[in-house]
């Protein structure tokens, strides 16, 4: 386990503590239609922590062609319809581009700069010429409105029961799982970046946000900072 993240609960647990079976369970939300309203159809998307596929299977559905990468064979396992690919983001090459990249599951908040820094690489390096990233950041209250929890109605329940700071601008989450059947805990590290922090780090990966997606601006449209195409 990689250290500062733990998990708990029946099934496989990933290096960064997230158990495999509640990701299988989990519903995929508005996500997949966020990403196909952002990108022309049909593209070739790289979904970097692709995790069991909740995404990944709706992405397919719309017609998109789709290569899933997780550092987990366990998630990976769960994936179908898809070329999948067993390794970390951060030093993924993989000597061909992509129309769209994908980095979700709040990966850019990753405690670790230089492991956000490599992943943002990582989606640079397999962009093609007028193609995009989009990422999905933390909520602007992610790391403040805590305890909460949310019901789901499909009949679970997920708590962020604690975040505590750990040094250097990083938290510590401690997140859990209920359903009727078992529950699940998930301890992460994660680092909150403004808006601003999160441009600049774009901008030192070589990127710019060409749009916000949606209104509290968790879902974003970045392009390589010399790109000419118009900015909205």
């Amino acid at each position: 386990m990689r250290e500062g993240y733990e998990g708990t609960g029946p099934g496989a647990i990933t290096p960064d503590g997230c158990a495999v079976e509640v990701y299988a369970r989990l519903p995929v939300g508005d996500e997949p239609d966020i990403i196909a309203a952002a990108v022309q159809a049909g593209a070739r998307v790289l979904e970097l922590g692709s995790g069991v596929g909740r995404m990944t299977h709706a992405l397919l559905e719309r017609g998109f062609d789709v290569t899933a990468v997780d550092e987990s064979a366990e998630m990976l396992e769960r994936v179908r319809g898809a070329r999948t690919i067993c390794d970390s983001i951060e030093k993924l090459d993989l000597g061909e581009t992509f129309d769209v990249v994908l980095l979700a599951s709040f990966l850019v908040h990753t405690g670790d700069v230089e492991v956000r820094r490599g992943m943002l690489r990582t989606c640079v390096r397999h962009l093609a010429k007028g193609g995009c990233v989009l990422i999905q950041r933390e909520g602007e209250d992610y790391h403040r409105d805590v305890p909460r929890e949310r019901v789901d109605p499909a009949g679970f329940t997920v708590r962020i029961l604690s975040v505590e700071p750990v040094g250097d601008g990083v938290d510590s989450v401690h997140a859990e799982y209920v359903f009727p059947d078992a529950v699940w805990t998930q301890t992460f590290r994660a680092r909150p970046l403004t808006k601003q922090q999160f441009e600049e780090a774009l901008g030192e990966a070589g990127l710019r946000v060409d749009r916000y997606l949606t209104e509290d601006r968790v879902w974003v449209r970045a392009v390589p900072a010399d790109d000419d195409r118009t900015r909205k």
